[in-house]
């Protein structure tokens, strides 16, 4: 089996893409003002593990799990999820591909204003292999794993930590290879930042799912077998290029 995810020679430059790098959090930036932000020489994830991915702010954490998720454009080297190289791919390819083999969970969770908490784990299963009529039972039972009975209540009405709950429902809908974490835990006090890290890293684990998560808290490292630090630098291992 490929791994999850392996990354070779991949590096990225602010400027480089287009208007998506301020969805990455880089501010777009001229071609004058471009700077190389990533320069990854191996990173592999294999079927299964978490690792936590942390830096300082800057570092280009966040920018990196768009890069693997194929949200920015101008990313160079390989980005293979579940085997299949992502930069290589056209924009409809690549995002059938995300919704099929990538769960994320946004540092604002990104859920659907407007759309009940049912809708939104529905919205994902759009891109699943599974048969339409399928659908709404796999989001219920796995909305109610979570412990979320007002399944067609709207963020709005739900608590923060069960948007967040919400958002994990979502990424993990598709069972796919993959689930990229921004910060999930940035909007919640510290009891239940970890609750949710339970959570979510439990339900990687029954489904399967390679997780690749950032934080820029330290007590999250101890939650995690592996921790890569994109300020660190070194041989085969990520580090932020200044």
């Amino acid at each position: 089996m490929p791994d999850a995810l392996a990354l070779e020679n991949l590096s990225y430059t602010f400027g480089a893409g287009s208007g998506a790098d301020r969805a990455a959090g880089g501010g777009g930036g001229s071609a004058t003002q471009a700077r190389p932000l990533l320069s990854i020489a191996s990173l592999r994830v294999a079927e299964g593990e978490q690792v936590l991915v942390r830096g300082a702010s800057g570092a280009g954490k966040s920018t990196l799990l768009y890069v693997i998720a194929g949200l920015v454009r101008g990313a160079i080297g390989r980005v293979l999820v579940a085997g299949k190289d992502i930069l290589t791919m056209g924009p409809a390819s690549r995002d059938r591909w995300r919704g099929r083999h990538i769960g994320m969970i946004f540092q604002t969770f990104n859920l659907l204003s407007g759309f009940s908490a049912l809708e939104n784990v529905l919205a994902a299963l759009k891109f699943s292999d599974r048969p339409g009529r399928e659908h709404a039972a796999i989001a219920r039972e796995l909305l109610a794993r979570l412990g979320i009975e007002r399944v067609e209540a709207e963020p709005d009405a739900l608590s923060v930590g069960q948007q967040q709950r919400v958002a994990v429902a979502r990424a993990l809908a598709v069972r796919p290879a993959l689930v990229l974490a921004d910060e999930p835990t940035a909007s919640l006090d510290p009891a239940s930042a970890h609750a949710a890290m339970d959570v979510m890293q439990s339900m990687c684990r029954e489904r399967g799912a390679a997780l690749v998560c950032t934080s820029h808290d330290p007590s999250m490292a101890g939650r995690f077998a592996r921790v890569v630090d994109l300020s660190a630098g070194g041989a085969g291992e990520p580090h932020a290029a200044f």
